[in-house]
């Protein structure tokens, strides 16, 4: 099975900016996804982005949009969340996880990374 390694993390004053990385190595479906999530105190875990290793399509949060940017390497294995003007609102645990195709719903992904965290100071 796939494994998922996110690194990255920090902390960052607000406006600044972090990139996150996420390494996969082993076996999961040729068409797999790679999903990055994250998760404050308190709140849900949601979909920041995903995008498919296949086609190079991607998806964003509205709530990210315009700010962050992914990208996939696949000679790399590696999937990179560039994030940009951080707002003390991006402040969570994120995480990096597999799965055949993109959602906002996490518990769909079958494989997941530790998670990093990212803490933005205002």
């Amino acid at each position: 099975e796939v494994q998922l390694q996110a690194s990255g993390g920090g902390l960052v004053q607000a406006g600044g900016s972090l990139r996150l990385s996420c390494v996969s190595s082993g076996f999961f479906f040729d068409d797999y996804v790679i999903g990055w999530f994250r998760q404050a105190p308190g709140k849900e875990r949601e979909m920041v982005s995903c995008i498919s290793r296949s086609d190079g399509r991607s998806v964003y949060a509205d709530s990210v949009k315009g700010r962050f940017t992914i990208s996939s390497d696949n000679a790399k294995n590696t999937v990179t969340l560039q994030m940009n003007s951080l707002k003390p609102e991006d402040t969570a645990v994120y995480y990096c996880a597999a799965d055949t195709k993109c959602s906002t719903y996490w518990t769909l992904f079958g494989a997941w990374g530790q998670g990093t965290l990212v803490t933005v100071s205002s």
